[in-house]
């Protein structure tokens, strides 16, 4: 699996068009607690359907996707952070230590 660098806001609205589940990663480069969620995360990222895009947010270069991320999508800013998105509406949203594929599997019907 590989990421997909969210960096402009026209890939965030194409990401709210689209059918199906996405996933965005937020992640802070510069914060222990987010690179040790994300490395834990890419663990057992193979769990999660082939086909199902990854999106990663580094946070320090775009402060204003994410800001837009939090407006779009009626979520509280947090610094890790995992969203699920399915047909355009967040159906689950996990930070730091919550962050898990378990957890995005299980909100996959």
């Amino acid at each position: 699996m590989e990421w997909i660098s969210l960096e402009t806001a026209s890939q965030l609205d194409s990401i709210k068009q689209q059918q199906g589940y996405s996933l965005i990663f937020k992640h802070s480069t510069r914060c222990s607690i987010s690179m040790m969620a994300k490395r834990r995360f890419e663990l057992d990222w193979e769990e999660l359907p082939a086909d199902m895009p990854l999106y990663f947010l580094d946070l320090l270069k775009h402060r204003d996707l994410s800001a837009k991320i939090a407006e779009d999508f009626q979520v509280h800013h947090e610094s890790p952070q995992m969203l699920v998105i399915k047909d355009g509406e967040c159906i689950l949203d996990q930070s730091h230590g919550s962050i898990s594929v378990d957890e995005a599997v299980s909100v996959l019907a």
